[in-house]
């Protein structure tokens, strides 16, 4: 096989929203959107539902209605895009239910469908998503007159504990939500940690749940194995790739695995990587490029068939760090042409 193998371990999925969901009291929802953080939003859906999740976040009402052909009517699918110019035949097929983010959206929700269920968004200081302050103010005696399914909002840096967003976010939403009777929801995967006062209501883990952080005590859920067409000999100073960007300083024996950036192996990863056999590293050497990806394994004493880049050695984050960017762009990124092998529940 010339593609990469990617293993997905459900009962990881499923330990990890359980254990989540153990932190609190409340409610505990599930994101899976990006495709179930490109894990496949299906097959994670389901799995997550005999976990114990009732209900669950996507972005957009077209990732909306793709997990209710998928899934069936027993879950309630929320929408954070909220509703959208053309999104209200989708909303009203489907039975999803939007977050509404801005007076245009609630106007056009309660106009075009009268009666269907809708959520509120609310912005408490990261500038991105909801109804700010003054808007809120506006429509809030009317929107929660149609009995809001929820009011929530999103923590810009939730991640970091001790950072003062989220003590002034919180009493942002306090401000904005105190005295309703509508379900509140604050928390992601970031949120839960940082304890009940963040909780209300409903949570909504999404990274956590696939194995990133910040829960640092999530079980590892993704393991990526490529395969190598090729090897190779180098005398000390010739040079690999696209650019010459790497030149062995030893005599040198190279592997040319079967993955590029087509497969969402980032080409920041260029010279920084590793990619592993068993306990040994082996350094990506040279640019990644669509297709190919070359590994300086001369410390192996065989050549294997396969080099491990996500697994027990590496978790997606770990990789993140050595190339600049966060465990979701990794897991989002990885693509359709590998081999998926689902185990557990």
């Amino acid at each position: 096989m010339s593609t990469g193998h990617l293993s997905i371990d459900l009962n990881a999925i499923a330990a990890n929203w359980q254990a989540l969901n153990a932190i609190t009291s409340c409610e505990t929802a599930a994101v899976v959107k990006a495709n179930g953080y490109g894990l496949g939003a299906d097959i994670v859906a389901k799995c997550l539902a005999s976990a114990g999740a009732r209900k669950f976040f996507v972005a957009t009402a077209e990732e909306g209605a793709t997990l209710r052909q998928a899934f069936g009517e027993s879950i309630e699918i929320n929408i954070f895009s909220g509703h959208m110019a053309g999104d209200t035949q989708l909303i009203r097929s489907y039975g999803l239910i939007p977050m509404l983010n801005s007076i245009e959206q609630v106007t056009l929700h309660l106009e075009s469908l009268p009666g269907h269920p809708f959520g509120i968004q609310l912005d408490t200081g990261m500038n991105r998503l909801g109804l700010e302050w003054d808007a809120w103010a506006a429509v809030a005696e009317l929107t929660l007159s149609q009995n809001p399914t929820l009011v929530m909002s999103h923590l810009a840096c939730a991640d970091e504990v001790d950072h003062p967003m989220n003590a002034y976010q919180l009493d942002m939403f306090h401000q904005m939500t105190d005295g309703i009777t509508v379900p509140r929801s604050l928390a992601a995967t970031g949120g839960i940690l940082l304890g009940d006062a963040y909780h209300f209501d409903l949570c909504r883990p999404g990274v956590g749940l696939y194995g990133g952080e910040p829960f640092d005590q999530a079980q590892s859920v993704v393991t990526l194995d490529v395969p190598i067409i090729q090897t190779r000999d180098l005398e000390m100073g010739e040079v690999v790739g696209y650019g010459n960007t790497w030149q062995a300083e030893r005599p040198s024996k190279i592997a040319t695995v079967s993955a590029g950036y087509a497969d969402g192996l980032i080409r920041s990863m260029s010279g920084r990587a590793m990619f592993w056999h068993e306990q040994t590293p082996c350094s990506l050497v040279g640019r990644v490029s669509m297709d190919l990806i070359t590994v300086d394994v001369t410390d192996l004493p065989t050549v294997p068939d396969r080099l491990t880049l996500l697994g027990p050695q590496q978790t997606v984050d770990d990789l993140a760090r050595k190339t600049d960017t966060i465990g979701y762009e990794i897991l989002t990124s990885l693509g359709a042409r590998y081999a998926r092998h689902y185990s557990g529940a």
